[in-house]
């Protein structure tokens, strides 16, 4: 059968991936044209669009690239007519996704969306938008399944987390190698900063948490570099001699790091996964924010904290991450009852998630309705 993936993120790129091996490994004559990374590409998919062409943060930064949006949508809409999938599958990146999938339900293409958009979280409206274009939901977070059953009486399948699986899968990675072969101390600590992944929030994140080098010079600061960004981009952030940068290894990263300091968003989850203690942090430009948390309802803003429903990490928002805050919270972390408190909660975040299989669980469940649509 032939499936038409979309991603417009790195993550999203990741998790297509794994999908993209999973439905290969079930169905032997498939054939995938996809949106999203150099991931997908190497799992198998015809790689039609790269989400750096796509990634485009907060209101503003959408509104000035409006054009070139249009011109994507109207591309996609093509490039789907004239390959006819048997099944589009959507991966997050709502504002995009969306509007394809009203277009493909029209055109009668059985629509499946596999990592919900966030909707628990902002614009619940988009149920109706959901309920109208989505054919099948593929949910990976515990609490979507009641959100979008008991409260929008949507049936969705909740196919546990992906990310469970590209951990599980990884090698096993020897420390001493890693540190020789990326050229870092081979006994400091390590502290990982995960700036994000857009050019417009690395550069307001990295500015604070690279304040804190000289409080910690015990230490070793590494940034992870996100592989939708090229290393000159980060060149005027290595002028400190105790800071690092790891490219495309985050992962291998986080395996050896004593602490992270984190911009929220997948990573958040990510670190906790790899069961490394970490302070989330977020600050986006004036006009965005304020337009966010007027839409934006949630209590808290990374996903370790709302799968848990508690503080289990410290979210420093806005004005709040500052220099002074962002010290304090690491030096908790680093040692002592918080770190333990920290840790003991990742164990229980890591059982409501479930086992790893998202991406065979989702696979299965996208070839049965294409076959019986």
């Amino acid at each position: 059968m032939k499936y038409y993936i979309i991603a417009g993120e790195a993550s999203g790129d990741l998790h297509g991936s794994n999908l993209i091996k999973a439905i290969m490994a079930k169905d032997g004559d498939a054939q995938i044209r996809c949106w999203g990374g150099d991931l997908m590409q190497h799992a198998g998919g015809t790689l039609v669009k790269h989400y750096k062409e796509l990634a485009f943060m907060g209101f503003l930064e959408v509104l000035m690239n409006l054009n070139a949006i249009f011109k994507n949508i109207k591309f996609c809409k093509q490039d789907i007519a004239a390959f006819q999938p048997d099944a589009i599958i959507f991966i997050d990146y709502s504002g995009f996704n969306l509007r394809i999938a009203k277009w493909a339900k029209k055109h009668n293409f059985l629509t499946n969306y596999y990592i919900s958009p966030q909707i628990w979280a902002s614009r619940e409206g988009r149920i109706e938008k959901i309920k109208a274009t989505v054919d099948n939901m593929y949910v990976i977070l515990p609490f979507e399944k009641e959100f979008y059953e008991k409260k929008h009486n949507f049936p969705v399948n909740f196919v546990g987390h992906p990310l469970l699986d590209a951990i599980a899968n990884r090698p096993i990675l020897n420390e001493s190698e890693f540190r020789a072969q990326n050229n870092l101390d081979l006994e400091k600590p390590i502290i990982a900063l995960l700036p994000g992944s857009r050019k417009q929030e690395v550069q307001k994140m990295l500015s604070v948490m690279l304040s804190l080098t000289s409080e910690f010079a015990d230490y070793e600061f590494v940034i992870a570099g996100a592989p939708s960004l090229d290393k000159d981009f980060y060149a005027s952030f290595l002028k400190d001699a105790n800071v690092k940068f790891i490219q495309n290894k985050t992962y291998d990263l986080l395996t050896v790091s004593k602490a992270a300091l984190v911009t929220s968003g997948t990573a958040t989850l990510e670190t906790a996964l790899f069961k490394v203690p970490q302070v989330v942090c977020y600050k986006a430009n004036w006009i965005s924010y304020q337009i966010a948390k007027r839409i934006i309802t949630l209590e808290y803003i990374s996903l370790v904290n709302l799968i848990m429903q508690k503080e289990v990490v410290k979210e420093l928002i806005q004005d709040d991450l500052t220099k002074q805050n962002l010290k304090k919270e690491l030096s908790l972390i680093l040692n002592g009852e918080a770190r333990t408190k920290q840790l003991s909660s990742y164990n229980e975040l890591i059982k409501k998630l479930g086992g790893a299989g998202a991406s065979s669980n989702a696979a299965s469940l996208i070839i049965e309705n294409a076959k019986t649509a």
